[in-house]
């Protein structure tokens, strides 16, 4: 389904002239060797480009459309056609291996003769009598690339013939694809993709741009060991995949990962996107919801009310259909392989809505600081990291099955809940370095997975006063018992919550009477009448709704299982943002 769905989607970008056909790729190339008639190296021409890198401009090889290259070859010498490196095509190098080197251009000679030696263009005359002229001994010599030798050296190279690339010339273009044909040793069979019979790749090109994955690339379907060959098939043809299918997957997943606009990183997770039509405005609006930013905040709500209300979906005056299909998928580097994290396809509608539901479920009071109405993923990840830590990278496993329940509207994985419950736990209050036991995002998570795995509906955005649920109301004693604390002590650099918050949370019959015993201490401080009164009378209203019947003592549970010390978090959460809600409508009047 993966692959059929990218084929799909090369067939799209095809249609439009926005891909290389079968082959032809794009490629990184630094610089042109300008050769004249006669073969003879006039110049070289350097072709890289200024591009734009956060608050940088750097220079970047030109990416251009070249003969399809192998990318899967390693040790061997096997020379590409009209593309190559300073090894094939200068017979010079870095890597102190001369006789290599030597094999090397030999090699790209003995191709190039075979490709271009019955054609008559100037082009193809040039360079064929360039590698019969060019002396490799005499290159780290030659005056016109002493000045460049040593980036020369790990580029990629093209020739350029009067005015035009080589590649370009029509009849190199047509001796090119020709030869592709002649030359095949492939086996023809049933391609498992297009279901046609044509024939089967026996390699698989590399694909480029995962996070954390090998430079010079992975590969999605390979089978090296003879325990993965099944009836004597090798060489990958025991999953036999059609040559045009093989072209179109890789060529489409390497052009979905170099758009670095609309791919994310979560944990070892890349994830790419596209829409059955190919429209960029699909990938642009789903990249805004997903991880919405603090320029776009507007944006994504607007997206969400007209869906709310029914409404369509636009972007700079284009409509967008909520019924197209709109493809995600996650992959992750595994040696030399690339490992499915996962695939999910809907309607472009349906995957909006679980965003939209996802959202609703995270939505929770904050502080007035806070002006970001929407976290996205990747924030929100971040909640389960130690600040501390060099390695800021949320558990890759977890990441992976967090972005695929909220996309596809399933279930949180419990470890993203424990995760937050361990740094709640294990961080204490530090306003120098901005770390903070209990965030916005902890208690949002918190909330969301109650809701969703849990069914928690009756959790509320803000505080629920008329909640009658035992471990929120300790959690709002908790908050309500600090604030005595404090407005007791002002300017203290320690609170209740730093000592007693884990153990209260997590056995509350054990920490509760010494809190309340710290609290007749705390509240005789108070040199204000009215909040002595306020505050006992807000404790003698929590401790009604803790005991068993009317009348009895408060009766404090011994321990909170993990769903109640969740309910304990949220409930000490509301009851603090009500304060400070408090505290700035009386700094306004």
């Amino acid at each position: 389904m993966i692959l059929q769905s990218l084929v799909e989607y090369y067939g799209t970008l095809a249609k439009d002239g926005e891909i290389t056909e079968p082959g032809w790729c794009k490629a990184k190339v630094s610089y042109a060797l300008d050769i004249g008639e006669n073969g003879e190296l006039k110049g070289l021409i350097p072709l890289k480009e200024e591009e734009k890198k956060g608050k940088k401009t750097v220079m970047v090889p030109k990416n251009i459309k070249v003969p399809e290259m192998d990318t899967t070859r390693a040790s061997g010498v096997k020379a590409n056609f009209l593309c190559d490196n300073s090894s094939y095509f200068l017979g010079i190098d870095n890597k102190g291996k001369p006789k290599r080197t030597k094999e090397c251009f030999e090699d790209a000679k003995k191709k190039h003769k075979i490709v271009l030696e019955d054609i008559k263009s100037k082009a193809a005359i040039s360079v064929l009598k360039y590698f019969e002229t060019w002396n490799p001994e005499q290159a780290m010599e030659h005056t016109e690339l002493k000045e460049d030798l040593k980036e020369l050296m790990t580029s990629n190279i093209v020739f350029y013939v009067d005015g035009i690339y080589a590649h370009e010339d029509e009849e190199v273009r047509k001796a090119w694809e020709n030869y592709l044909i002649t030359h095949g040793e492939e086996e023809e069979g049933i391609c498992l993709v297009t279901g046609q019979i044509t024939k089967i790749a026996k390699k698989h090109g590399v694909i480029k741009g995962v996070q954390g994955g090998q430079q010079n690339g992975g590969v999605f379907v390979s089978f090296n060991e003879n325990s993965f060959e099944s009836y004597g098939k090798k060489s990958n043809l025991n999953a036999p995949i059609g040559t045009y299918a093989v072209h179109a997957y890789t060529t489409a997943l390497n052009d979905l990962l170099q758009d670095r606009s609309h791919t994310t990183i979560i944990g070892d997770t890349t994830i790419v996107y596209w829409s059955e039509k190919g429209e960029e405005e699909y990938k642009n609006v789903f990249a805004a919801v997903s991880e919405p930013t603090g320029d776009n905040q507007k944006v994504v709500d607007g997206v969400f009310k007209n869906l709310q209300a029914g409404k369509g979906v636009a972007v700079e005056d284009v409509s967008l259909d909520l019924n197209q299909r709109f493809y995600i998928l996650g992959i992750a580097p595994n040696a030399a392989r690339l490992a499915v994290r996962f695939f999910y396809q809907d309607s472009f509608g349906n995957i909006l809505n679980n965003l939209k539901n996802h959202y609703e479920r995270m939505n929770i009071v904050r502080p007035a600081s806070d002006t970001w109405e929407y976290l996205g993923i990747w924030r929100m990840l971040q909640e389960t990291v130690n600040k501390k830590s060099r390695d800021k990278k949320p558990v890759s496993n977890m990441a992976g099955a967090v972005y695929r329940g909220i996309i596809t509207g399933g279930q949180y994985p419990i470890s993203l809940y424990q995760s937050v419950l361990l740094r709640i736990r294990a961080e204490q209050d530090d306003s120098d370095s901005h770390i903070y036991k209990i965030t916005r995002g902890r208690a949002a998570i918190i909330k969301a997975f109650l809701m969703k795995n849990l069914h928690k509906e009756e959790l509320t955005m803000a505080l629920n006063e008329k909640s009658q649920n035992i471990a929120y109301t300790l959690g709002r004693a908790f908050a309500v018992l600090e604030a005595i604390q404090e407005d007791a002590n002002p300017g203290m650099n320690a609170t209740i919550k730093d000592k007693y918050f884990n153990s209260a949370c997590a056995t509350p019959a054990a920490i509760f009477p010494i809190l309340f015993k710290l609290k007749n201490s705390h509240i005789r401080k108070l040199d204000n009448k009215g909040k002595e009164i306020y505050y006992e009378k807000m404790l003698i209203e929590l401790q009604e709704k803790l005991s068993l019947e009317e009348g009895q003592v408060t009766a404090y549970p011994r321990r909170l299982s993990l769903e109640e010390q969740g309910m304990f978090i949220l409930g000490y959460y509301h009851q603090v943002q009500k304060r400070y809600e408090k505290k700035t409508k009386e700094e306004e009047k």
